[in-house]
């Protein structure tokens, strides 16, 4: 028997009429989920510093980067968390700092300490997302692994030494720092082989893994265009990591005979002999001495390498950047370009990274967030590369993120929608030494003005701790360790940096 016709007003047709309309809201929420969210592209550069155009650098050619900064914001005072690839790299995917997790080593996988945690990725991937990764994300190698559980496909592994040209032998090794902290024995990581550290080739950009991973990027951004599902697309660079290998049109950027040393050459005034690096992974390659000062035309052959590294890093992001617009797919994505950590090209007698001073811990960050950022805009507010996170889970309008483990991270949306907004008061980040066998963690506070280094075993009694103190108002070359002629500054900036939780020691595998 059919059954009767329903009245407009009767209680199944009201209920009839509400489903069909949400069945209609369903199915335009599942189109916009598909095909108008909001895209991410994550490009991670390692061991690059603000050494940029865009960041006032007159002599770096480092066109595509200033280019991009100008569709975006750029941020002034941003901070690592810890200056070294492995720690900084989980604070950028975690959300959580080394001194929260306990990682400061290269080897050790985040989830040997925090087996729950979800990570910036894995977020993305839980609400619907695609993410892959290509080249150097997390750090793989030293004894760590790729984390699979973040990844929709299986990840395209960077390479971050190869030469294109016959070499005797491969350059890698672990500093004597390394090598403690990831129980790695000094003595064989000192006699691994080495290579150069520097090769200028006259090759194509595909001869060297940074080329191939911006080719792999084009066809990924193709793929992703004839998707309906949005996409989270991490591309990590390894130049300018060691060894500075090029080809050889970004070495003819520069005249060698241009770049100068630095003025001072040796560590501040009064800061502690160990918080410096020791040079260990510059003398992992040839030809630097084993110990000693670095002469000054390896010097020089260093800075003219670090600048073509960078301008051939900057060739291969305008290339994947070229073909997002070619998709047209730059008005629906969220980019981010982030140095892993600084790096030291001499001063203080350093190289490389591997401390707490402002060359080793500031970094280059570039957000450009569609219809959010105002286009070439700055902002000189405080931040740290754990508001990564939080930030990209805001702009793409997903639930907020932080469990079962908290965020320490903080987002940066308002700043990017107006960029005098304040930052931070302080970043925080830290850096592990052993001096005499004792495993101190020095964490850091940086200011505006300030940054004080309290450097002790985690636990340990404050009057235990050896401190640094730096002024960048009046001396921002730190030439100078502060911390005895300023005890009332010291105790006010301890006060701050105690309302932060105590620093775990290194978790043991």
């Amino acid at each position: 028997m059919r059954s009767a016709p329903l009245s407009a007003g009767s209680p199944g047709a009201i209920l009839w009429r509400l489903l069909l309309v949400l069945t209609l809201i369903a199915g335009m929420q599942r189109t916009d989920a598909a095909g108008s969210r909001t895209n991410v592209l994550l490009i991670c550069v390692d061991d690059l510093k603000p050494l940029l155009g865009c960041y006032g650098n007159g002599r770096i050619r480092t066109p595509n980067l200033d280019r991009l900064a100008a569709r975006g914001l750029r941020f002034d005072a941003a901070y690592c968390n810890q200056a070294v690839c492995a720690p900084s790299r989980n604070a950028l995917l975690t959300g959580r700092r080394p001194q929260t997790t306990g990682i400061y080593d290269l080897g050790t996988h985040f989830r040997d300490a925090e087996p729950d945690v979800v990570t910036l990725p894995q977020h993305f991937l839980r609400h619907g997302y695609r993410t892959e990764s290509l080249g150097k994300i997390f750090h793989v190698g030293h004894g760590n692994r790729d984390d699979p559980a973040s990844w929709s496909v299986p990840s395209v592994p960077g390479t971050v030494v190869a030469y294109a040209l016959p070499q005797a032998g491969a350059a890698g090794g672990l500093t004597r720092e390394e090598a403690l902290f990831s129980n790695v024995a000094w003595d064989a990581a000192r006699r691994l082989p080495r290579g150069a550290a520097w090769e200028s080739a006259d090759v194509p950009d595909d001869a060297y893994p940074d080329g191939q991973i911006a080719a792999e990027a084009v066809l990924r951004l193709r793929a992703a265009a004839e998707r309906e599902q949005p996409f989270f697309l991490t591309v990590g660079f390894v130049k300018p990591h060691l060894p500075f290998c090029a080809p050889r049109r970004h070495w003819d950027l520069y005249d060698p005979a241009s770049f100068d040393l630095p003025e001072r050459s040796r560590l501040p005034d009064g800061a502690p002999g160990y918080a410096g690096n020791g040079l260990g992974e510059l003398r992992q390659y040839a030809p630097v001495p084993d110990s000693g000062p670095v002469p000054s035309d390896i010097q020089r052959s260093l800075l003219h390498g670090y600048h073509a590294a960078v301008s051939y890093v900057d060739a291969q992001i305008g290339r994947v950047i070229d073909e997002l617009d070619r998709l047209d797919l730059a008005r629906s994505t969220v980019i981010v370009v982030w140095g892993d950590h600084g790096w030291h090209l001499g001063d203080h007698g350093q190289w490389c990274k591997h401390t707490n001073y402002e060359q080793a811990a500031r970094i280059p960050l570039l957000i450009i967030a569609p219809s959010v950022t105002v286009p070439g805009g700055h902002t000189p507010a405080l931040v740290e590369t754990v508001d990564i996170y939080p930030t990209l889970v805001e702009l793409a309008g997903l639930p907020p993120a932080g469990t079962p483990l908290p965020l320490d991270g903080r987002s940066l949306v308002p700043v990017l929608r107006d960029p005098s907004a304040p930052g931070r008061d302080a970043v925080l980040h830290a850096y592990p030494r052993h001096p005499g066998n004792r495993a101190l963690i020095g964490r850091a506070l940086r200011t505006d003005r300030y940054r004080l280094v309290e450097w002790k075993v985690p636990g340990a009694a404050p009057e235990t701790a050896d401190l640094e103190l730096y002024d960048y108002l009046d001396d921002p070359a730190e030439t100078r360790n502060l911390a005895d002629d300023q005890p009332g500054t010291v105790a006010r900036l301890r006060a701050r940096l105690d309302r932060e939780p105590e620093a775990r020691a290194q978790v043991r595998r």
